[in-house]
């Protein structure tokens, strides 16, 4: 992919990808939720534990198009049968997706 975000970037991010239980991440975008907001603490330690490498890879992901993200998603999906990754694959979630990123950026 142009921007060089693979299945590994996504891997090192796995626990915030998947810190929501599948049935919540699936209603939280059907409803284009802000989760990161919710889990505002949460995510902020787990941030504030980065290394400079990790906030690189970061960096790549949050500078991503939503269809090259959505497709490592899909890719994590198959690899990893985690159910998270497939609604984040689902291409009826990419806003919900921007808002959530969006939210991420301005933490950082």
């Amino acid at each position: 992919m142009a921007n060089g975000i693979s299945y590994d970037d996504v891997m090192e991010y796995d626990h915030l990808f998947t810190m929501a239980p599948a049935f919540i991440l699936k209603m939280m975008a059907s409803t284009n939720s802000n989760l990161v907001s919710k889990f505002k603490s949460t995510v902020q330690y787990y941030m504030d534990g980065l290394t400079g490498e990790q906030k690189n890879k970061l960096d790549i992901i949050l500078g991503s198009d939503i269809d090259d993200l959505q497709r490592v998603m899909d890719e994590s999906y198959r690899k990893t049968g985690k159910e998270q990754y497939k609604i984040l694959a689902d291409s009826n979630n990419a806003e919900f997706i921007e808002k959530n990123l969006s939210e991420l950026r301005q933490m950082i």
